[in-house]
């Protein structure tokens, strides 16, 4: 009976270790979402969630993670530590992409199929503003301040900057072809945007939206993903299937990842050591090691797997960056090109 009671004790270590290590990854075109094992890198669970679900983000308080269903306009909250679902916040319109200002206050979600930017007051998700914007809005990042939302235009190949608290349109400037994943960097005063159909990245001014600067990464330039040093950022170049880590004080590239089968969102391990990518073509997840820079390992999971997510990351990684409510800052995965 001791031996059976020792044996059960570290079986139940060991589903708690991988369920501590979980993976949320979101199948955009299969209306599921899958949960990982990363310690064994196998599916564990495949749970139906509205349609096309693309992205997801952290409520302020890290309690809990948002799936944006676009085709059924609504939200499926989820535990942000076991995964489990909690609630469904109904009448969000087409939320293609969806992110939280810096100070919690303010929700924004971008219609990427009826082209129109909302923006809610967070607390209730209570609508303050709709602006119709022509252009396929896709991809956002806030100013540290939360005044401002920078919005990437695809089609029209524009950047849309508009004012949280007045709900409307501060400018709109060209800014390349086929603009797509958008970084706040944390001195504030830098706009990167990926530039899909130029294969890099532009510095914008965020006052005004003047280009000031540009650097060549690899085909099909995407998403952004940081580091958690503050200098560093991840950048998936889903047509050359790479992944390019440029740092962004000297503004070159550092480093470059192979990972076929268009990379598109990612997320790191809370221990530093793993970025997870989801390999959009391939129905798989890609995991890479970082100190290695090269990826070991590729995990099934659905059709056109999209956002991804670390449940129960714990506490944020040596100098990863920090919400304002002192947890892990989860912002928010950015999307596909045009073709979604």
């Amino acid at each position: 009976m001791k031996i059976l009671a020792i044996a059960a004790t570290a079986l139940l270590a060991a589903v708690g270790t991988a369920k501590a290590e979980a993976v949320l990854v979101l199948n955009s075109e299969e209306a599921s979402y899958s949960i990982l094992s990363r310690a064994t890198r196998t599916e564990l669970q495949r749970l139906p969630v509205g349609r096309e679900p693309h992205h997801l983000i952290t409520t302020p308080d890290g309690k809990e993670v948002l799936i944006g269903s676009t085709a059924t306009n609504e939200l499926l909250a989820l535990d942000s530590k076991t995964g489990e679902r909690r609630r469904v916040v109904a009448n969000i319109i087409d939320p293609y992409q969806l992110g939280f200002s810096a100070d919690g206050k303010w929700f924004v979600t971008v219609a990427y199929r009826l082209d129109h930017v909302d923006i809610f007051h967070a607390d209730g998700f209570r609508l303050a503003g709709r602006i119709f914007i022509d252009g396929l809005p896709s991809h956002m990042a806030f100013d540290a301040d939360s005044k401002t939302v920078f919005v990437s235009l695809q089609q029209s190949g524009r950047l849309a900057a508009f004012d949280l608290a007045t709900q409307t349109l501060k400018w709109n400037v060209p800014v390349g072809n086929t603009p797509a994943g958008v970084v706040m960097l944390p001195d504030d005063k830098r706009v990167l945007v990926a530039l899909t159909g130029e294969d890099g990245v532009v510095v914008v001014d965020p006052k005004n939206g003047a280009v000031t600067g540009r650097l060549q990464t690899g085909k099909g330039a995407h998403n952004f993903w940081p580091k958690g040093d503050g200098r560093h950022w991840f950048l998936s170049n889903r047509v050359e299937g790479t992944v390019s880590m440029v740092d962004t004080q000297e503004m070159r590239v550092v480093g470059t990842i192979k990972v076929p089968g268009g990379p598109d969102c990612m997320d790191i391990t809370a221990d530093g050591k793993e970025l997870w990518v989801t390999q959009r073509f391939l129905r798989r997840v890609a995991v890479v090691d970082l100190e290695q820079m090269k990826m070991v390992a590729s995990v099934p999971v659905g059709k056109s797997p999209h956002g991804v997510f670390m449940l129960k990351s714990g506490p944020a990684a040596p100098g990863s960056p920090v919400s304002p409510t002192g947890g892990p800052l989860r912002s928010v995965s950015t999307g596909s090109g045009t073709t979604r």
